[in-house]
């Protein structure tokens, strides 16, 4: 029984090496920054994730030790590196750079066109009603 656990928890501490990895494989080949940003949050993330979970269990199950820190760990890593790779997706869009250019849909347009003609029009109000 314990051999087939260490297995199981090898094979998870694995699966998340490789999927780090193919994060990592994600950063060099993707063409834009946007796509860069979704391997290095999406697939990074599971990835770290299930290494530190295999970590946690097996000091867990095995040592008898509840380690903090790596629950710690897995915390910030999941609720940080989701919301870093959405600011830096948006601070790069918003910032100009331009989406890759075999991409079919730009969603966010619309909305931010819709946002700065709103921006333009509050800026024309208040110079009305200062004079």
């Amino acid at each position: 029984m314990s051999e087939i656990g260490e297995l199981l928890l090898g094979i998870v501490i694995l699966l998340g090496a490789l999927i780090s990895a193919l994060s990592a494989f994600g950063l060099i080949r993707l063409p834009d920054v946007y796509l860069r940003s979704h391997a290095a949050t999406k697939s990074s993330t599971l990835g770290v994730l299930l290494i530190l979970s295999g970590a946690f269990l097996y000091f867990a199950f095995y040592v008898e030790h509840i380690s903090a820190k790596l629950l710690l760990g897995i915390i910030f890593v999941f609720i940080t590196a989701p919301v870093a790779g959405h600011l830096n997706g948006r601070a790069a869009y918003r910032s100009g750079v331009p989406l890759w250019s075999e991409s079919t849909n730009d969603d966010l347009r619309p909305a931010l066109e819709k946002e700065y003609k709103d921006v333009q029009q509050e800026k024309q109000t208040e110079r009305t009603l200062h004079k």
